[in-house]
């Protein structure tokens, strides 16, 4: 299927160090729901691997939904203990809930049946394990035919989940296997190099150095992730191929994105939306704090409300939803949800803000030119306050004139704040943990300054990433940099900032889980150059008062 070799190593942790015990089936009762433990599930080359199974007491035919990730069927995440900034209301779920997945015991009186999976080579399931694969979708295409198909299935056969086990269902949904009738992708990444490997090029050397340990557990050889990171810097085959064909997938969907997961999950969700080829296809996108969002109980009803309509054939509120239901924020947990048709929201204006002497100004700007030093943390700051009450929703896209005076390379990390009026930052809810974030982030190494062309519009750069274009000593160089979506009100008397500088803007101490940029090429000092012949902008998208 491949053309490329996979590289394998054995795993991280045996299964027993990490609270997997070696499947035996088991079936009990509880509360009238059937808890069949350790069920094994045969794959198309005969490899066995494993799940458990909750669904009805009664007689009734059940409609599976189905959680397919590699952090273990078996483990229940006290959230308020391993994540306490996350927020997570414990008593949104049951004790059998797995890590990011649906809670079997609210779903299992509705008429569903919660199936979690160990995919190939995770835990105890037999065979080698590959991560967001091609092969990986091939197997969890099996898994769902194998519970369309049994006797207490009604073969209408759903996907729910967080982050990888949303990631897990752009995969799956491409090869679009019959008995998948509806998928709900709640915040996951569809383009692994762009959206968290290397961010505009730059090496993530934190949360994807964090993930593997995570990920591989098991008895059999794991893909080795590290090693393939390393020897793959540029988007070649290997990082195509755990990039979603997004334009296969025919199935219903509930899409939910939100504005806070800028450098993970954000772009990748609003452009499974955009992309997919889904002729009944609903957008939601918040402002919160994603596992926290994922289990509130107003989540929770609009998730059945969607599977219900798809899955069993029930009247819903589905029939009154919007296409695109988005919160415009005004703060941390601030903001109004508003109704549109299409994404980028119908009517959106794009307006070019120049860049100046540490403003943005509407009209282009006389030349001059900003240094900072590359290495130190120093950033420069170029601030624009409305005069009258905007909303930006959408992409927004920076291009920069920019010249080096040592080295051949430059790494630029980019932050769009917002300012009340008394100038004080305004902090949104950030990477599922955190209560200080920004509006968006942006990045570029600038060797992977060339664009890929076709994929790209004029509000949102689309970098190649095949080849390094390095810089010269005092030469200036235009360079685009995408932004990722955001969605922000701003008061007249109210500012937005643009931020630049040589390194992340924010950070957060360690062992906290987040992304990181810690293998740089910056040197001394780095200019901007603006106005005249080298007019740097920022591209904003207005929204219709």
């Amino acid at each position: 299927m491949s053309d490329f070799e996979y590289k394998f190593i054995p795993p991280h942790h045996a299964p027993d160090e990490r609270g997997g015990k070696p499947p035996a089936y088991e079936k009990t009762i509880l509360d009238g729901v059937i808890i069949e433990k350790d069920v094994a599930i045969t794959l198309r080359d005969g490899v066995t691997i494993y799940a458990d199974i909750y669904r009805p007491e009664n007689e009734n035919k059940a409609a599976p939904l189905i959680a397919w990730g590699p952090y273990g069927k078996h483990g229940h995440t006290q959230y308020s203990v391993n994540f306490p900034k996350a927020e997570v209301d414990d008593s949104n779920m049951s004790d059998y809930t797995a890590f990011e997945a649906p809670d079997p015991f609210y779903w299992v009186p509705h008429g569903y049946a919660v199936i979690n999976v160990d995919p190939r080579g995770t835990w105890h399931s037999e065979g080698r394990a590959t991560y967001l694969s091609p092969e990986e979708a091939e197997d969890f295409a099996d898994v769902i035919e194998w519970a369309g198909t049994q006797e207490w299935s009604n073969g209408n056969v759903g996907l729910s989940g967080v982050s990888y086990l949303t990631s897990s269902q752009w995969r799956v949904a491409e090869l679009n296997p019959p008995h998948l009738k509806a998928i709900n992708p709640w915040e996951g990444w569809t383009d692994t190099y762009r959206e968290v490997v290397g961010h505009g090029g730059i090496p993530e050397t934190s949360f994807w150095e964090y993930l593997p340990g995570r990920w591989g557990n098991g008895l059999n050889q794991i893909e080795d992730l590290r090693r393939e990171t390393r020897e793959r810097p540029f988007f070649d085959a290997y990082w195509q191929s755990k990039s979603a064909n997004l334009e296969k997938i025919k199935v219903p969907a509930f899409i939910c994105a939100s504005w806070t997961d800028q450098a993970l999950h954000t772009r990748g969700t609003l452009e499974g939306f955009r992309k997919i080829s889904s002729d009944e296809k609903w957008l939601y996108v918040h402002g919160r704090k994603k596992w926290a969002h994922y289990y509130e109980a107003e989540s929770v009803e609009m998730q059945r409300a969607f599977f219900d309509h798809f899955l069993l054939g029930k009247e819903s509120d589905l029939k009154n939803w919007p296409k695109v239901l988005y919160e415009a924020r005004d703060a941390y947990y601030q903001g109004e949800e508003i109704s549109a048709k299409e994404w980028p929201i119908e009517g959106t204006k794009y307006q070019s803000l120049h860049l100046g002497d540490g403003t943005l100004e509407t009209e282009p700007t006389p030349p001059v030119t900003k240094s900072y030093n590359s290495t130190n943390g120093e950033s420069v700051t170029f601030d624009h306050t409305f005069t009258k009450a905007t909303t930006l929703v959408g992409h927004m896209a920076l291009r920069l004139w920019l010249s080096i005076e040592e080295g051949d390379d430059m790494d630029i990390f980019v932050a769009i704040q917002k300012l009340d009026a008394a100038g004080n930052i305004v902090p949104f809810a950030f990477y599922a943990q955190f209560e200080d974030g920004p509006v968006a982030l942006g990045w570029l190494r600038v060797s992977h300054r060339e664009l890929d062309e076709d994929a790209s519009t004029p509000f949102m750069p689309v970098h190649k990433h095949q080849r390094e274009l390095k810089l010269m000593p005092g030469e200036i160089t235009p360079v685009d940099i995408e932004i990722w979506p955001s969605g922000t009100r701003f008061a007249a008397g109210e500012s937005l900032r643009l931020v630049i500088q040589g390194s992340d803007i924010y950070d957060y101490p360690k062992p906290s889980v987040y992304a990181r940029h810690e293998s740089l090429r910056n040197k001394g000092r780095q200019t901007i150059h603006m106005g005249g012949k080298h007019d740097s902008n920022l591209l904003i998208p207005i929204l219709p008062q």
